[in-house]
């Protein structure tokens, strides 16, 4: 199993797995008062948590589904990403997208934070693409059914 380095200032649990097949780590809010996000409105939220992501891996921040089905809260540059370079502590962008104020206190979980393999890759100029059925068809070239 990969292990990461982490270095916690909040007061809050290292962020754990919710089932045994969760895919992403609940983050919390690290905050000495109580954030109110207003309709439309973005804010950065810190956690307290500092990392250390292995090469080759970057970590995704992803909306948590409840927040945003039951209070319209989303992650703005969903997914955000984090590089394994940086070692900043980790903070969230969230916004508001429902029509009523939205308080954040600390310790509340804010969003899914998910651990990605990548590869690397060089371009390669050419001239043409191979062909496909699709081909340039795309933003909803399918159908709505």
């Amino acid at each position: 199993m990969l292990s990461i380095k982490v270095i916690n200032k909040s007061n809050n649990p290292l962020p754990d797995f919710s089932t045994l097949n969760s895919a992403g780590v609940d983050l919390r809010a690290f905050t000495d008062k109580t954030i109110v996000l207003k309709p439309l409105e973005r804010v950065l939220v810190p956690t307290g948590i500092f990392m250390e992501i292995p090469e080759g891996y970057e970590v995704q921040i992803r909306p948590r589904s409840g927040l945003a089905i039951n209070h319209g809260i989303s992650v703005l540059n969903s997914p955000g990403t984090i590089d394994a370079d940086y070692r900043g502590e980790i903070k969230v962008i969230l916004v508001n997208l429902s029509d009523k104020a939205f308080e954040i206190t600390s310790g509340e979980r804010i969003c899914q934070m998910v651990l990605k393999k990548y590869e690397r890759f060089v371009w390669k100029e050419v001239n043409s693409l191979s062909k496909t059925e699709r081909g340039e068809g795309g933003f909803g070239h399918t159908g709505k059914f």
